[in-house]
């Protein structure tokens, strides 16, 4: 397959490039609003998560910048190809792994990938040697000959995500890729990911888990009802939602209760705001500055109270998607599609 690396690209503002550019994206189904003026910038060599609950957009995002949906309105670019009038081109550079594993079961692993790269047009030699150089590197070598069907929903994941690389992508995007996988499966796919952009490869995420966007994502674009409502790096959204918190842990645990109230006495904190949580032994205070946070714990050792631990935290990522978008993150399904919703974008 051919790779065309020297396609413009738009400077993202800050001395690097942007691999993903949208600007007012819109879909609509209907009366539905999948999207509704979507903006978003991937920077290249970079993982950018997209989280929201369901039915806020995300799947319907993935599908447009793949060139699987026409959007009704807005654009975007990805790799320096339009999305709509490039599609084509656009396709040689992308690679993308969905919520479900996509490969043919009765086919062996081996058979799957060498089947893509021959439609990507690589040589019979060449696909030959890339089907084995990725089932090496995805551990699926000894079950090469095997019939897909066979394999574990976990190996089934990795042949999935082998043959998202076969044509070696600029792009790729993951739609929700550890759906149903356990933790273990869930690591190994991580690894990989990671393995892939520490080679270049610049991919959009979708994922509804919270560990693996802290664990995967440089930053996140928070989507709610078809629009953006939030963007950043991970601690900034942290941030922004709730600040600090400092947890206290006295020595004496009768001294608990003393401590919150050593704080509530003060006025450090706002009245009421120093609470107990019995289960692991602090006191929690919120924190909104260096000084507040010396002065805290000046407060705490005046009273002749002896620490044993103290340390500061920034909210959780469920807690800033709980507060930014008003619902939890539950599984998958994204946004109901409607019998056109696969509708490809004229080639």
């Amino acid at each position: 397959m051919t790779r065309i690396d020297n396609t413009p690209r738009q400077d993202d503002g800050a001395g690097g490039r942007n691999a993903v550019t949208v600007r007012g994206l819109v879909k609509h189904y209907g009366e539905t609003k999948a999207l509704d003026g979507v903006d978003l910038d991937v920077r290249e060599g970079t993982v950018r998560g997209v989280l929201g609950p369901n039915g806020a957009g995300k799947t319907t995002l993935v599908r447009i910048l793949s060139t699987l949906l026409a959007p009704t309105a807005g654009q975007a670019t990805v790799a320096g190809y339009d999305v709509v009038r490039q599609p084509r081109q656009l396709r040689r550079v992308i690679g993308l792994t969905g919520q479900y594993a996509s490969v043919d079961e009765k086919l062996s692993g081996r058979e799957n990938l060498y089947l893509i790269g021959r439609l990507l047009d690589l040589t019979r030699k060449d696909a030959r040697t890339r089907a084995d150089e990725l089932l090496e590197r995805f551990s699926l070598t000894d079950a090469a000959k095997r019939p897909a069907n066979t394999y574990s929903g976990g190996m089934r994941r990795r042949l999935d995500l082998a043959a998202s690389m076969i044509g070696s992508p600029a792009v790729l995007y993951l739609d929700e890729p550890t759906t149903g996988l356990d933790p273990r499966t869930r690591m190994e796919v991580w690894t990989e990911v990671k393995r892939m952009v520490g080679d270049g490869v610049t991919v959009l995420l979708t994922t509804q888990y919270m560990e693996e966007a802290e664990q995967l994502a440089d930053e996140l674009t928070v989507i709610d009802r078809g629009k953006v409502i939030a963007n950043g790096a991970i601690d900034e959204l942290k941030a922004k939602v709730g600040g600090r918190v400092l947890r206290i842990r006295p020595a004496d645990p009768l001294e608990l209760r003393p401590t919150a109230a050593a704080l509530d006495d003060f006025g450090l904190t706002g009245p009421g705001n120093a609470t107990v949580d019995i289960e692991t032994g602090t006191v929690v205070v919120p924190i909104l500055s260096d000084e507040q946070l010396t002065a805290v714990v000046g407060a705490v050792t005046a009273r002749g109270i002896t620490l044993a631990d103290l340390g500061t935290e920034l909210p959780s990522l469920d807690e800033v998607f709980l507060s930014l978008t008003g619902h939890r993150a539950t599984d998958p399904q994204d946004e109901p599609q409607p019998a056109h919703a696969y509708e490809e974008v004229s080639a």
